[in-house]
């Protein structure tokens, strides 16, 4: 009898999930999706508190095929996840953690998506189920977008559908040799291989769920492991877009999402030391990466903190963060007949702190929130003439040989 080729295969990578893993599994054995279409990977990564023989009992009365490997502690996600992709079968993989679930009709909806689509990357909303999930991709679905054009840079967790062919034909696996944003790296270099990525905005796909015990890679770990992705998401993207404005969108991702918050408040809460170690590691990424086109994508207060930490200046750095730190409204200076706006955050046009005043301009996303302002013409009219000119430029680029 020939065996069909599984539609999905669901790579769980499993570390003391007990007892979250009895939900992530009744999710997976409760999908509307006929279980002969989905096999299970389950890699038991080390696991003292039942989790791999769970996973075993589970393999044993499922519907679907599961497959139980049970290994010594790895370390983190990325091998388990690896080995899943070198054994799966399926026209699509989706990686679950083991302390998540899914929806009930999450893997038919992801995988009718990217059939009737042609797309090889499929997001499904994202819930937080005690902790937060991002929010801002999911106001429509979309049947197909890519990653300049939607906000789906913002998430870049694993948990999506992923065509196998893609990965395969590229070579696509985790690095495991990072230690947290390793999910970020790959599901970046897959939005920009994939020929097209699908958002399922009104189906919760996925509950991403908060453990009581707090045991999550991300609040977890030195803040060098920051740098660390930070470093390799850089230099990702500077290696499969050439400099320009494509780069340039991508690259606001890592710098407010992985660097800017190592200048936040915990910042005020480091000792000397480690707030000139944290200068001295962003240092060559400011020098590499940091312009004034990715500047200007960041409201004021991020972009005058960032500036401040390319221009090496800590101590201006901790004035700011204090400001921001207190949640207060900067004041509202408008020139140019109120076409023009900065936000007094500390040190405007302060001589002895020589910051240039465009640190301090609001964009006109920023700025239309105050009364009396009126966008300027001219740059509204170069704006969009030079949205058009993304628009115009190729959608995928390949790492250079």
């Amino acid at each position: 009898m020939t065996v069909s080729q599984p539609d999905v295969t669901v790579i769980i990578g499993a570390y003391e999930a007990m007892p979250y893993l009895v939900e992530c599994l009744a999710s997976v054995e409760s999908q509307s999706m006929d279980p002969t279409r989905i096999e299970v990977i389950a890699v038991d990564d080390g696991s003292t508190d039942g989790t791999g023989e769970y996973l075993e009992e589970f393999a044993a009365r499922a519907a679907m095929p599961v497959t139980v490997i049970r290994q010594e502690n790895s370390g983190g996600p990325s091998g388990p996840r690896n080995i899943g992709i070198g054994k799966a079968a399926g026209r699509y993989v989706f990686f679950l953690d083991a302390d998540d679930r899914l929806g009930p009709e999450a893997l038919e909806r992801m995988v009718a998506m990217a059939d009737e689509n042609d797309t090889d990357v499929v997001l499904g909303k994202v819930e937080g189920v005690n902790r937060t999930a991002p929010k801002s991709m999911w106001g429509k679905t979309l049947k197909r977008t890519d990653v300049f054009s939607s906000n789906i840079k913002f998430t870049l967790s694993a948990q999506k559908l992923f065509r196998r062919e893609m990965l395969e034909r590229h070579g696509m696996r985790f690095d495991e040799s990072l230690w947290t944003g390793e999910d970020a790296l790959f599901t970046m270099e897959a939005y920009l291989r994939a020929n097209g990525v699908s958002v399922i905005a009104d189906y919760t796909c996925y509950y991403l769920v908060g453990r009581d015990d707090g045991k999550h890679v991300t609040k977890s770990g030195s803040y060098t492991l920051r740098f660390d992705s930070a470093r390799a998401l850089m230099a990702l993207i500077a290696e499969m877009l050439p400099a320009g404005p494509k780069r340039d969108v991508l690259m606001v991702r890592p710098f407010l999402v992985t660097l800017l918050p190592q200048f936040g408040p915990k910042f005020l809460k480091d000792d000397e030391e480690v707030r000139r170690n944290k200068i001295e590691l962003a240092k060559p990424l400011m020098e590499a990466y940091w312009n004034e086109d990715v500047a200007r994508r960041l409201r004021v207060h991020e972009r005058l903190r960032l500036h401040l930490v390319a221009v090496d200046r800590p101590d201006l750095l901790k004035d700011v963060v204090e400001f921001v730190r207190a949640k207060k409204q900067a004041p509202a200076l408008m020139e140019k007949k109120g076409r023009r706006l900065y936000l007094v955050y500390p040190h405007f046009r302060d001589r002895a702190a020589g910051i240039p005043d465009s640190v301090y301009l609001a964009e006109a996303r920023e700025a239309k929130v105050f009364p009396g302002y009126r966008e300027d013409p001219v740059n509204s009219f170069l704006r969009r003439a030079a949205r058009k000119a993304r628009r115009a430029l190729p959608g995928r680029f390949t790492v250079a040989a």
